[in-house]
Order: structure tokens, then sequence, then C-alpha cells
């Protein structure tokens, strides 16, 4: 709020809670609006502990009142409003202005996610947004709220994405109100429907996620039109203050701060490429799918951000999309070439800043062609890792995938079992779903198996079979966050019982381990074929 233009049409005390449009300015001043009756859920004990916090603070009551949304008692030199940012919207590399609701593109951005702090703790930079703290000028006439089901599920899911080691926001803490709810469709129970089919009223929440900045690739997206259409006097300028906020948030530990304007650009282009393909590359190798990889759920930062539609495979499945709206564009193997979309995406934003440096320009776009072949170069990298290979075999990657679909395979099981070196295939067939439609001979298919058992292991014999597992088991977790476990989390704590969504925190706060036999007779195997094809479960319209 300090560095970055204000919108001049704001309101300083931050009651700006109407749906309207946002000419220029970096944010808007916007006051959350606090629940009713905030009651703590959760909070991620790793993130305390990284920042000296004590447990106790996350159920004291000043910490409850400001993470549920209530700012009006703040110390200073906290402030008693928040700031909520626009952002356009790319979907596959094609920029959509409809989704506003003046048909402009400057009614769109945080419709529900208020940003209420920024500080320096043991070194590190953070910035704390609430997510369903209420409604600012982005909402497009939406209630501003986030549902308990989607709180349980995006504060699950960056736990258990930090411990993969897989780069994303943060969780900080989670509360429910006790009193006030909202009405969204859903699915009933049971429900083979595509899309919701019943209307439910639901209990609110507000997570708070944490990062080093919230900026996405949309934000970029939408400043760079401003300049290019001279939209606003102030318009080029903009957009560079925005490029070297990134730069100073995201990226000062690898530009230097006193380059030209022009080198830093360039620079953060190439370290975006090696961050968002490192990142597509992680997301595969632990099974999850964005499900909705627009501009504006792709953080500039290169890491996971925004945990709408997103799912993690059950069966291997290469179009695996937990999003019904989402199409094979952003299925599970096709989430490096959305990735490249929202490169192209990126690099054009930054284009305007290079208009008047052709050697710059060059290099920048030497770094957008050269995208795909990063992204495969990291690809064939995580697959040689997954299996246990010094370097990548196309063929055997290719004879496994077409037998890991035709049996089919639970993905991570499998990876894991495999993580063991077994001798023969008896202990894959944990793995193995039982609903094949591919499988005439299933001796024949038990041969082929072997046989590809037998290739692998001769590929992999020049490490001790010790060494090999133990070096596999690092990129294959055991435990996955699966929507069917998280459901009966998220229902029972609409009821007041948290220990689910609490024991789920502890099992994929360390999904490498082996855990108790407990743990692994509930977490450790395959879905349930009665789950298969459940609406809210194998499938949602949409997280809200």
């Amino acid at each position: 709020m300090d560095s970055l233009n204000c919108d001049p049409d704001a309101k300083a005390n931050g009651r700006d809670h109407e749906p309207r449009q946002v000419f220029t300015g970096h944010f808007v001043p916007v006051s959350p609006t606090p629940i009713e009756n905030p009651e703590y859920v959760v909070h991620s004990k790793d993130l305390f502990r990284e920042l000296g916090f004590a447990d106790s603070m996350a159920q004291s009551t000043d910490f409850v009142r400001v993470f549920s949304g209530d700012l009006t008692g703040v110390p200073e030199p906290m402030r008693k409003v928040g700031w909520a940012c626009g952002y356009a919207l790319s979907i596959y590399g094609t920029e959509y202005t409809q989704q506003c609701p003046f048909q402009t593109g400057n009614g769109y951005g945080d419709g529900r996610a208020i940003s209420v702090f920024e500080s320096v703790i043991k070194g590190r930079r953070l910035e704390m947004q609430l997510k369903g703290s209420g409604r600012t000028p982005y909402c497009r006439g939406g209630d501003g709220r986030a549902v308990l089901r989607s709180s349980v599920r995006e504060f699950l899911a960056q736990e258990h994405m930090h411990a993969l080691g897989v780069p994303t926001s943060r969780s900080l803490s989670l509360y429910v109100s006790k009193t006030e709810k909202v009405q969204r469709p859903w699915y009933s129970e049971g429900s083979h429907s595509q899309n919701p089919d019943i209307l439910v009223f639901e209990p609110v929440a507000i997570t708070t996620r944490v990062a080093p900045s919230f900026i996405r690739v949309g934000q970029l997206e939408l400043f760079a039109r401003r300049a290019r259409k001279h939209e606003h006097p102030q318009a080029m300028e903009e957009l560079e203050k925005l490029v070297l906020h990134l730069i100073d948030r995201e990226y000062g530990d690898v530009i230097d701060h006193t380059l030209a304007t022009t080198e830093k650009v360039v620079l953060l282009a190439r370290e975006f490429r090696r961050r968002l393909t490192s990142l597509v590359a992680n997301w595969i190798r632990v099974g999850y799918c964005q499900g909705n990889f627009n501009s504006d759920n792709c953080a500039a930062g290169g890491f996971t951000l925004d945990y709408g539609p997103f799912g993690f495979c059950d069966v291997f499945d290469p179009r695996f999309q937990p999003w019904t709206g989402g199409g094979l564009h952003y299925s599970f193997l096709n989430q490096p070439a959305a990735a490249e979309r929202n490169f192209h995406t990126f690099c054009s934003a930054l284009r305007p800043l290079l208009t008047e440096y052709p050697e710059s320009l060059q290099q920048l776009d030497e770094i957008r062609e050269g995208f795909a072949g990063v992204m495969q170069a990291e690809m064939e990298s995580m697959w040689a890792a997954k299996l246990g290979l010094a370097d990548f075999h196309p063929a055997l990657f290719s004879e496994l995938a077409t037998l890991m679909v035709q049996t089919p395979v639970d993905y991570t099981i499998f990876f894991r079992e495999l993580s063991n070196v077994p001798d023969n295939i008896t202990p894959l067939k944990k793995s193995f779903y039982k609903n094949s439609r591919n499988v005439s001979d299933p001796l024949e298919f038990e041969k082929r198996w072997s046989a590809w058992l037998g290739k692998w292991k001769s590929a992999t014999q020049l490490r001790s079979r010790e060494a090999q597992s133990r070096e596999m088991k690092l990129a294959n977790p055991k435990y996955s966050l699966r929507e069917w476990l998280v459901v009966p989390a998220y229902q029972q704590a609409a009821a007041g019982n948290y220990s689910l969504i609490r024991e789920l925190q502890k099992v994929m706060t360390q999904p490498y381990d082996e855990q108790s036999e407990d743990v692994e007779e509930k977490y450790y195997r395959l879905k349930p074929a009665e789950l298969f094809d459940i609406g809210g479960s194998s499938h949602y319209s949409c997280s809200s």
C-alpha cells in the first residue's frame, strides 16, 4: 500500500463493497467483513513454528478477531483496512472480458480475498490474505463469502502440498462462523450428476493464506493491456511499478536490484520459466491437477495458488480433470501445455516495457520460444526420478503408461509399491483396480506386466536395491489428499466436529513417511468402487 498506486476512486475508510469498475491503480483499500461468532477449526502448526508463533496464539482473542476479518482493533502500524487487486483473465491463452459484469475487464479481480497484513518475520517477507472475508469492488455481485467445505479443502491442500515439497501458498488458520450461513449449489447425497442438483445452506469460513505476494499472471496482463491501449496517462508507469514490485517480492534473491529495468525484465522471464516448468512437473509427480489453470490462477511467483476445482489422481488417467467445466485443455497431462499458454501471456505482458529495446525483446522472445524444451526436460527428469532411473527411457515409460491406463492402476499406490523394488508384480497388484474393460486375457496381461518389470529392473541395475528404493521414495509419496477422504472431514466439521480435519492434517503433512498400521489401513488404499462418479467427490462444477 506504500509502494504501489491506490485506486483514486477508492474510499479511504475501505467501505467499498459494491461491484464497480476500477480503471486505474494497483489496489483498492477494502475493509473485510468479519464472520459472525467465529470458532477455531485448525491452524498450521508447521507454519506457526517457522514463524516463531506459539500454537496458543491461534485461539487467542485478538488473533481470532483479526483472522476472522475484524481489523477494527488492530494496533499500529497495522491498518484497519486491507486491500484487493484487479486482474485480467486468459483461458488457455485467450483473453476474456465477459466474466466482468461491465464487459470491459475493469471489474474482475479479488472478489472475496482481502490481504490484511504484510510482515518481515525471521527475514521472510510474507503477505497474509483472508479468503472469504466479504465483498470487494470485484465481487461481481457475489456475497464475498467462502463456505467451510471449500475452506477445509484449501487449508488441507496447502498443508499437503508444502509437505510434498511442491511450491505453494501456505495455510495459516481457519475459522468458521457458528451462526452465519450462505446458500450454494451442491450435489445431493450419492448424486451422479455432472452439475450440482440442489441448493444447500453452508457455514461460512475464513481461511488465511500466506505467500511473499499474491501477484498473478492475470494481474500483469491487466496492466499490460492498459499500457498497450494507453487507457490512462499512468498506464505504462503502473505496469513498470507492478513488475518491479513483483521482482522485489518474489525474485529479490536472484535478480540484482541495481540492474536496469530492461535487464531485470529479461531475467524475470527466464527465472519464472524455470519456476513454472519445475512447478508443473512437480504437480504431475504427486498426481495433482489444478483443474482451472487460467492466467488469474497462475501465481507470478511460480507457486501453486487458488485451490478451487483441484484434485489428486486416484486412477491414473492422462485426461483426469476434476472440474466439469475445465475441459481437456486443463487435464492432468495437458498441464505442461496449459502452463506454456500462461507463460506466453506472461511474456506478452512484459513486452510493453521493452518496445524501445530490440535486443531485450529478442531475448524475451527466445526465452518464450524455449519454454517447451525446458518443460520437456523437466518432465523427463521427473519421470526418471519416479522410476529410479539415472536417465529417462522413452520406450520404457511409454510401455508403462499404456499398461497403467489399461489395467488401470492407482497412481500414488503404484509408484510407492514400485519404490520398494519388488521381485515380481505381486506387490504392484495392490494398486490395481478390478474394473478393467481392456483386459480380455488376464494371464497374458500379467505376462506383459512381468516383462515390463524385468526391463525396468535391468535399467536400474547400477545401484543397490536399498539406495534405489530410498531415492524413489523421496519422489513418490505414500499418502495423497484424495477427495473422498476430505469429504467426510468437512461434513463432520459442518456439525462442529473438527477431529477428522486435524487427523488428515497430521497424516498429510507426513506424506512420504511410513506411519502406523492404523493410518496405513485407513489412508493407503484404493478408492472404494461405490464412490466413483459421485458428484462432489469424483468431480464438481466449482468450489465455493
